[in-house]
């Protein structure tokens, strides 16, 4: 969902929509992102970041799980490949009147995993990739590639943490995001992933050369105040783009937002019940 390094890459034939990349990153950092509160707390909490954690975020993108981290004292780094998102993360982190601890610990870094290494610096003692998995075809060797890279930076023995959606039955946006799978078809649309399958996750961490070491899970329900906020903070997470390259972006928002009505309450917010999980994995 976040931002991204890990966001799959649209394969599609024919017509690309132009999208307001701006505008994007902002719905995502107003509207979408503090939706995984939860899954961050939950993490933070387990791996007891705090004063001495140097955090590698992968996808960090508006750099909300930053802000938490060194919040509580971690010296953060954040990656992404998103210049808008990168933007307002260091509005939030480096704010040019800000003279805390936390404006000198944060650094914020366009480009791939490698760019935030350095002879210099010390190696990352946990590592980040909280754009959760399991919908798309873009969960495969791309990530490998990525937590691959990243791990290489960390400590030997630092947790790697990855994300990923719950059971389906457990998901109330699995049949919103379903609008945004039917291009791809059932083979990889959301909720068909290997990432989204009981061991996707812990598959992935093998292949990156990482070695599992436990998991969890999370509720993070999405609430919206209206439809109209839902499609923007779904559609800032990037799924919907091979929808809107195979047909037309209006139908597209109308089919998401007749989707949404099965979520929406009397007073007109939306609300949808979400499990996502996590898995800790050891770097070798």
């Amino acid at each position: 969902m976040t931002p991204t390094l890990v966001r799959q890459h649209v394969r599609h034939a024919g017509r690309v929509p132009r999208v307001d990349q701006r505008a994007r990153a902002r719905d995502w950092s107003e509207i979408q992102e503090r939706m995984l509160v939860p899954l961050y707390e939950a993490v933070y909490e387990r791996l007891e970041v705090g004063a001495g954690t140097r955090l590698l975020g992968l996808g960090c993108g508006s750099g909300l799980a930053l802000l938490m981290a060194a919040s509580r004292g971690a010296v953060v780094t954040g990656v992404d490949t998103c210049p808008e998102r990168l933007a307002l993360a260091r509005r939030r982190l480096q704010p040019e009147n800000w003279e805390t601890r936390a404006r000198a610990d944060a650094r914020l870094v366009e480009g791939a995993p490698e760019d935030a290494g350095g002879a210099r610096r010390q190696a990352y003692t946990v590592v980040t990739s909280f754009e959760p998995l399991g919908h798309g075809g873009g969960d495969g060797a791309e990530t490998v590639e990525l937590l691959s890279a990243a791990a290489a930076l960390a400590e030997r023995g630092a947790p790697v943490v990855l994300a990923g959606w719950g059971p389906p039955e457990r998901c109330a946006t699995t049949q919103v995001l379903q609008v945004a799978g039917r291009a791809d078809g059932p083979a990889d649309g959301p909720g068909h992933s290997r990432a989204g399958l009981r061991d996707g996750l812990e598959e992935v961490a093998q292949r990156a050369g990482l070695r599992p070491d436990g998991s969890g899970r999370v509720a993070c329900p999405f609430g919206y105040a209206d439809v109209d906020s839902a499609v923007r903070g779904l559609r800032s997470t990037g799924l919907f783009d091979a929808a809107d390259a195979a047909s037309d972006p209006a139908q597209v928002d109308k089919e998401t937002a007749e989707a949404l009505e099965a979520y929406r309450r009397a007073d007109g917010t939306v609300w949808m019940p979400n499990v996502f999980r996590y898995l800790v994995a050891r770097t070798r």
